[in-house]
């Protein structure tokens, strides 16, 4: 007998003020199931939503939106678009404090300054640095949302500025939670290296000076999604609490019936 695939959405849509949008689902479990399409999808914030952008995630049946940015990032970018009868959550993984002084520095800084904060892996140190900091210390927020989703939160959409960071790890604990190999997590991940979806960087100087390829080259660690944070973050919760399981049941106090109730609403029959 012919197993029967899901059915695979034939084309992403083609969003022009919404950048790293996508369904997540078809991700396979470890006990062979996979995540339903059209019930979690993740990207980039919202603020520059076309009409015809606002007009395509209205027509998905959305629920809720979980809004990981914090105070600082919704003033540059500005609010998300509204869409009627969807419930906006803002569940902030970062604190407007938290680095406010080096962002700026990224965005303002002349090359020198941005040599002596971004150089010799000085970068993509500072991003293993966060996501493990979110991953320790951000439990309380990533319990709230797999709790919504498990009770009534479903079609959801979540997303950070980017829609790689702060939006990929509570997409990465919620499909955790549910079962997901942690390779289809991390390939899933990877996506928003893809060049339609990552962020735009955003510099005061937007001359040839100071949008130089050595500036681009020390900034590329920023904004690309790289395996090595995502190992980060997974490292985190073995070192932390020895395995997913525990993680789940003791970091964010996710009980097997709630599991259970997540299950039925992202994954497909089994």
């Amino acid at each position: 007998m012919t197993q029967q695939l899901p059915q695979v959405p034939s084309t992403e849509p083609e969003l022009s003020g919404v950048r790293n949008f996508r369904d997540v689902g078809g991700l396979p479990t470890v006990d062979g199931r996979r995540v339903r399409y059209g019930v979690l999808f993740r990207s980039g914030h919202l603020a520059h939503a076309t009409d015809s952008d606002a007009a395509f995630l209205g027509s998905l049946g959305l629920h809720t939106i979980f809004d990981f940015r914090n105070a600082a990032d919704q003033k540059l970018e500005g609010p998300d678009v509204e869409l009627p009868g969807v419930r906006n959550v803002n569940l902030p993984l970062t604190d407007p404090a938290d680095g406010a002084e080096f962002w700026k520095m990224v965005r303002d800084g002349d090359l020198d300054e941005l040599r002596s904060i971004l150089s010799d892996g000085k970068a993509a140190d500072r991003m293993s640095a966060t996501y493990r900091l979110i991953m320790k210390e951000r439990t309380e927020e990533h319990s709230r949302v797999l709790h919504a989703l498990a009770e009534d939160s479903v079609p959801a959409l979540m997303h950070c500025a980017a829609g790689k960071d702060r939006a990929g790890l509570s997409i990465a604990v919620t499909l955790l939670a549910v079962g997901v190999d942690r390779e289809a997590i991390e390939a899933d991940y990877l996506k928003s290296n893809d060049p339609h979806r990552r962020y735009k960087v955003r510099r005061s100087d937007n001359s040839p000076v100071g949008m130089s390829p050595e500036v681009m080259a020390l900034l590329s660690p920023l904004f690309e999604a790289r395996a090595e944070y995502l190992a980060a973050a997974f490292e985190t919760i073995d070192e932390t609490w020895g395995s997913t399981d525990r993680y789940l049941a003791e970091g964010l106090k996710i009980t097997a019936e709630t599991r259970e109730r997540l299950r039925l609403r992202l994954l497909d029959e089994s």
